[in-house]
């Protein structure tokens, strides 16, 4: 991996819109051009090579965000009788008393469904890859087949796994695009490797692809650098886009509502030049005003699908079922928790974001606008899921949350190796520098990936570290060879 040595301030001087002249015009923005440079090509190619360690599997909270597809597709309802295989997994609704204690659980809501918390864009961005393989399935069964056309049987499945796998492929994309336009290619290259595979993103690529992480990474993505692209001169059809994204957002994590302070920081501004203007007639008030209710509607419109659902299992469009069933951390929010805990602590458990969060911090001085929106985001985020109920992700590799942050924490560690280079007298001793401790971190971290996967490491509560120390130099290397070996060989 090649890793440039020197700064590049000429790339912080110019607009967004002509470091990217290609995008000549609004309609035009998600055009894809096959001149990929070096570091695109690697991206590529590394994807691919990863494919095969896709396990094609639905578990625990996946059931639920995959219900929702495979309801609809096969049983034609959200009543989801076939969806959980055990019942002791099945959700229940908790009633309190006025101490908030459980009173009394419910294995279904005022409309006779099961209650299914869990949001439904996953399975929007399933749909698509499921109703065509469905419909090949349905083929090959009157050709023959013996192949179960009931969402369970293996091609549902790995068409379920492979489209999350590119989901999450196209927001490393994104997030790489966002950080190139402020730093150095191969740098950003370079940190875009650095998450993807030494952060908590590969568990919910890979190994539980049914989950909704990687989908969140997508959305999240596509929400920031669609808002990058198009914040200078950003036009009606443009601002409804943006809307449309950020309900899909919306739709995907519910969390990820923390992303709208980024616009909202964009338009006050805005409000402010017109406001302060010495003649501010009611015309650029208007227009401002309303391309920012197009922005609102756009986002209600694409969050439709949630409410409908909502209303159909819960009777109310805006049911928030499980989390408002256990009190929140308001008073005593987990703040040193979420960072340094035994159980999913975010620095303990991937310690590439301590360089990812430094840089994130970094950001302002290079690109203000972008870096301290980057900033409000992060920190707002982090202080959502402090004070959270279950802040340590519960089952969880790592702190699944954060996940949401990828694109954030991919321009911050752009930054920090960016900075790092820059401070460093010998340029080629910095990019060997940064290439041996990115790749330590990298092994460090899948193998922290096969322990979790494998059961040595536990998913719930306190993780003991000498134990995973041990495993890690003398139990992970035999294991993993006999693994490759087993599922490449036999």
């Amino acid at each position: 991996m090649a890793l440039a040595p020197t700064v590049a301030p000429s790339r912080v001087s110019l607009s967004p819109a002509a470091r990217h002249g290609r995008y000549r015009s609004q309609w035009n923005f998600l055009a894809i051009s096959f001149n990929f440079s070096r570091a695109e090509k690697t991206l590529i190619v590394v994807f691919l090579l990863t494919l095969p360690f896709i396990q094609p599997r639905v578990r625990d909270d996946g059931i639920g965000y995959y219900a929702f597809a495979r309801s609809l597709l096969i049983d034609h309802n959200l009543q989801f009788r076939g969806d959980w295989k055990d019942p002791r997994g099945m959700p229940t609704l908790i009633e309190r008393d006025n101490r908030g204690r459980p009173a009394a659980f419910r294995s279904s809501t005022s409309t006779g469904h099961m209650p299914n918390f869990y949001p439904v864009g996953p399975a929007m961005l399933w749909s698509p890859f499921l109703v065509l393989t469905h419909g090949a399935v349905l083929a090959a069964r009157r050709m023959g087949s013996s192949v179960a056309a009931d969402g369970f049987s293996r091609p549902y499945l790995v068409a379920m796994a492979l489209s999350t796998a590119l989901y999450g492929f196209l927001g490393l994309w994104l997030s790489f695009q966002l950080a190139r336009d402020y730093f150095e290619e191969s740098w950003s290259l370079a940190a875009t490797l650095g998450i993807w595979f030494a952060s908590s993103l590969p568990v919910y690529i890979y190994v539980d692809p049914s989950w909704s992480h990687a989908h969140s990474v997508f959305s999240v993505s596509l929400f920031l650098w669609y808002w990058h692209r198009t914040r200078e001169q950003r036009t009606l059809p443009q601002w409804i886009t943006l809307g449309l994204i950020a309900g899909l957002m919306l739709d995907v994590y519910f969390a990820n509502s923390v992303f709208l302070v980024v616009p909202l920081l964009e338009s006050l501004p805005a409000y402010r030049r017109v406001f302060t203007a010495e003649a501010h007639p009611a015309g650029p008030v208007m227009i401002v005003l309303f391309r920012h209710l197009a922005f609102c509607f756009a986002v209600v419109a694409a969050f439709a699908p949630t409410m409908i659902v909502r209303q159909i299992i819960f009777g109310h469009p805006l049911a928030v079922g499980a989390y408002a069933n256990s009190p929140w951390n308001w008073t005593h929010p987990a703040l040193w928790s979420v960072l340094g805990a035994s159980q999913h602590g975010l620095l303990l458990s991937t310690p590439i974001l301590i360089p990812a969060i430094v840089g994130i911090f970094w950001l302002p001085r290079r690109v203000p606008v972008m870096g301290w929106a980057l900033v409000i985001a992060a920190s707002a985020f982090y202080l959502l899921i402090a004070v959270y109920p279950w802040w340590d992700g519960i089952e969880s590799f790592g702190n699944r949350f954060f996940v949401s942050l990828t694109p954030i924490f991919i321009s911050g560690l752009a930054a920090a190796f960016s900075e790092f280079a820059r401070r460093w007298r010998d340029p080629q001793g910095a990019t060997r520098r940064v290439a041996a401790v990115l790749a330590l971190l990298i092994l460090w971290n899948l193998g922290l990936v096969f322990q979790w996967g494998t059961g040595l490491m536990p998913s719930v509560g306190p993780v003991y570290w000498s134990e995973v120390l041990y495993n890690q130099f003398r139990v992970v290397p035999g294991e993993v060879l006999r693994a490759l070996h087993s599922r490449f060989i036999g």
